[in-house]
């Protein structure tokens, strides 16, 4: 028989992302797509670091719409995950700018 391995970090990781996803889409009966207002209590609530020191309120509402690739008014599982990418991104940016400043 053939031992089962746990699943690695990054494994746990997407599926995490992948339920934080359908639990926050969930709230219009689809919980594989973010409708825009899921997508902004999404963003309020689990991204709250990154937007509660946005001064212009029509932020998120470009952050949604630059998403948004095939213009339905919801973010599917890609779209989603071009929103958390491009956070890692930044993230990791900052880091090593950070870094960088403390040498």
């Amino acid at each position: 028989m053939a031992k089962v391995s746990r699943p690695m970090e990054t494994e746990r990781c997407i599926k995490s992302l992948i339920a934080v996803l359908q639990k926050q889409a969930g709230r219009d009966g689809n919980n594989s797509k973010l409708s825009k207002a899921e997508s902004l209590i999404f963003m309020n609530t689990e991204l709250g670091a990154f937007t509660k020191n946005q001064k212009d309120p029509g932020v998120l509402d470009r952050v949604m719409k630059r998403l948004d690739l095939n213009s339905d008014g919801q973010l599917d599982l890609q779209e989603f995950l071009n929103l958390i990418g491009g956070l890692a991104t930044a993230c990791h940016e900052s880091f090593i700018k950070s870094a960088s400043g403390q040498k």
